[in-house]
């Protein structure tokens, strides 16, 4: 698996024999979820929205926002709530500002409580309308102003004055009285928008009044992360952890799986591949007590990283695979046909086989079992023997520890003669239980070949 690509079914495959360690990662995650939601209480959010009338631009937006948020702007808010234990900075870190479509900046504030946040926001809002009328109207010119007011009070007089010379004129009795008055209309009018274009024309006046569009609303829900979608999130991370660590174990492993890697590590060629009866794959021994008890508890005494075990329609469809490894030693040995079958300690797979390989031969040819211990490979010297059989499962051991095995072969003067990798496999039990055996025999082993299965 070190160069394999991570596919959806070897996660899959992990989910399905690894489901109860996952679980109780998953659950571990959420124990840890909830405890950070104890560690953070939780927060309300709301907003207040400012509209600013006029003609602003992306800077001078964005120049506004600061200022809502500024020090002086928070620091007068707080004067007005009067929070106890709650600081000026802490208050800073609560109070947030951003700009949407049509000139308007909401200005969020976020607390313990609905109430205090609705507060926060409002505060916070109020306080930054009046510092920004009061900047605009310290920064205004006073010989301007004052210009402007006289310009308007000799607008007002001026118009008084056109009233005074309509009433006088002559109200309608002749043209010329129809004309004058027409005139002096016109003028009154013309004064009225010149003065209306000179008060839209300062941007500073348009500038300062900003309005705050009615109170901020009440919060219904916490703000995020909540304690739900912490407890989720912890929950998803350590089952995400988990699923990476088998992975990244894998990848790491140095476990051969391949037949070719087994055959190479040992020195020899693979004779075929035999199943015995299991309807998952086998683990290896971890011994007794609390900790193999956890593991056998939480799954992690199944490997999940060897194939699906193979289906059969029955007996005969397994058995047939033994018999062709037979054959296949009888055409490789020389009279007398001995053989030393050698099998890892430990490999409960490896040895299931061996023993129904050797019940299977029937003497033809004539095989001896014997368990090899891999940290210390010791095989019995060679006496009527042609060589050895190694039987293993794949994904249990290394190359260094296959080569010791043949390396003690090769010190007993025993040749490693082939390769038979067991595996592990289900019967589907026929749907005519009432059919004599005799008779379906023959008919599914025959459609077992025809598949093609490897032998």
């Amino acid at each position: 698996m070190n160069d394999d690509t991570i596919r959806l079914a070897t996660i899959g495959r992990i989910i399905r024999r690894r489901w109860r360690l996952l679980a109780a990662l998953a659950l571990v995650g959420a124990l840890g979820g909830y405890g950070a939601s104890l560690l953070f209480p939780a927060q309300y959010t709301t907003s207040a929205s400012v509209l600013l009338p006029g003609a602003w631009e992306e800077r001078e937006l964005l120049t506004q926002e600061e200022i809502a948020t500024s020090s002086v702007v928070v620091d007068q808010a707080a004067g007005t709530l009067h929070w106890s234990g709650v600081s000026k900075s802490e208050l800073r870190k609560r109070v947030s500002a951003k700009t949407s479509d049509g000139n308007i900046i909401e200005i969020s504030g976020t607390a313990e409580t609905p109430e205090r946040a609705q507060q926060l926001a409002d505060a916070v809002a109020q306080q930054f309308v009046t510092f920004a009328a009061r900047v605009v109207d310290d920064n205004s010119d006073p010989e301007a102003a004052a210009q402007r007011e006289a310009l308007q009070e000799t607008v007002t007089q001026t118009s008084r004055r056109i009233t005074q010379l309509a009433d006088a004129a002559d109200p309608g009795k002749t043209v010329e009285g129809v004309q004058a008055r027409t005139e002096l209309e016109k003028l009154r009018t013309t004064l009225q928008e010149a003065i209306t274009k000179l008060n839209q024309s300062d941007p500073a006046a348009n500038k300062a009044h900003m309005v705050v569009m009615g109170p901020a609303a009440r919060p219904t829900g916490e703000a995020p992360p909540t304690r739900t979608q912490l407890i989720a999130a912890g929950a998803l991370l350590f089952l995400l952890l988990g699923v990476i660590g088998h992975l990244t174990v894998a990848r790491m492993s140095r476990r051969l799986r391949t037949r070719p890697e087994i055959a190479a590590a040992l020195g020899s060629t693979l004779l075929g591949t035999v199943d015995v009866a299991g309807s998952r794959p086998t683990h290896r021994p971890e011994g007794r007590g609390p900790r193999a008890g956890i593991r056998r508890l939480l799954g992690v005494d199944v490997r999940w990283d060897v194939p699906a075990p193979q289906v059969y329609g029955d007996e005969a469809g397994r058995l047939i695979h033994y018999r062709r490894v037979c054959a296949r030693l009888r055409d490789r040995l020389p009279a007398p046909r001995r053989l030393l079958v050698v099998v890892p300690d430990g490999d409960g797979i490896a040895r299931r086989a061996a023993v129904e390989l050797v019940a299977e031969a029937g003497g033809d040819p004539l095989l001896r079992l014997v368990e090899v211990p891999v940290s210390r490979p010791m095989v019995p010297d060679r006496g009527d023997e042609s060589g050895a059989l190694v039987v293993l499962s794949a994904g249990n051991w290394t190359a260094g520890e296959l080569a010791g095995i043949a390396e003690a072969c090769a010190d007993a003067r025993h040749e490693v003669v082939g390769v038979v990798l067991a595996g592990t496999a289900r019967t589907v039990p026929a749907r005519a239980a009432d059919r004599p055996q005799e008779a379906a025999t023959p008919v599914l082993a025959v459609g077992h070949d025809v598949k093609g299965s490897a032998g």
